[in-house]
């Protein structure tokens, strides 16, 4: 495909996704840095290098078309099982992320929050992640969600800790009690989770959050899912249906 036949497509998919409503909250599980380095003889290194240079196109993009909120994966809890090497660098590119993206996420009113274990981290990384949460804190475009070291069962554990604190007795406690007490609670739940490279797993990601969320797959490693894959994953959402329980017959009555 010609880069004036890519640049057409993009135009009449941006058009199609404006036209049928787009999601509040877009989750992405970002997999396939390293099968993707594999493939072209690269160290995984180098995968999550090309990984990180895709988060910065696809949430200019997400922010274009006023997309309210966007959730990256970027390092789970089980991660740390990986060779301390790969852990390293990943943990030096995220820290070079949020130095390097700061000023500018700031000047297009970006607001950046972080979920996760962060206490953990090492303190330059906490240090730096509170500055950039705080120097956005009142920003009012796209929020972007930064998932480190995060897991979705430990969110929920920690939420329950918090609970038990504050001594709230279990005749009270509701869904709305721990959606509460969750890292970031008011945060939506995601509307559309998309992983990429093919895998048919969740992966411990917001488990609390995704119960009606829908699922897209793309078989793109994440540094080839470019922006026409993210605009045909929001094309695959707004065609379907979502019932949340009720029938279609519901729904349609409901909207008539």
């Amino acid at each position: 495909m010609t880069d004036e036949e890519r640049n057409s497509l993009k135009e009449n998919l941006v058009e199609e996704v404006l036209n049928s409503g787009v999601p509040e909250h877009v989750a992405m599980i970002m997999d396939g840095n390293g099968r993707w380095a594999k493939d072209r003889g690269f160290t995984r290194i180098r995968g999550h290098q090309a990984g990180a240079r895709n988060v910065k196109r696809l949430v200019q993009l997400a922010d274009d078309l006023g997309i309210r909120h966007i959730t990256l994966y970027a390092f789970s809890i089980e991660n740390w099982a990986r060779p301390w090497l790969e852990v390293s660098a990943l943990m030096r590119l995220i820290l070079a992320y949020i130095i390097r993206e700061r000023n500018e996420l700031h000047k297009k009113g970006v607001r950046f929050r972080f979920l996760g274990r962060i206490s953990e981290l090492s303190p330059r990384i906490i240090e730096e992640a509170q500055r950039s949460t705080e120097l956005m804190a009142k920003n009012t475009g796209i929020t972007l969600n930064l998932c480190i070291n995060y897991g979705g069962r430990s969110e929920i554990v920690d939420a329950i800790k918090k609970i038990i604190i504050v001594g709230i007795p279990p005749e009270k406690i509701t869904e709305e009690i721990i959606s509460q007490y969750l890292y970031v609670p008011d945060l939506p739940d995601p509307d559309l989770i998309i992983r990429t490279s093919g895998e048919m797993r969740i992966s411990n990601f917001l488990l609390w959050q995704c119960a009606y969320s829908e699922l897209v797959i793309s078989a793109k490693y994440w540094p080839d899912f470019d922006e026409i894959e993210f605009l045909k994953s929001l094309r695959v959402f707004q065609l379907r249906e979502r019932r949340f329980g009720k029938t279609s017959e519901q729904i349609i009555s409901s909207e008539g």
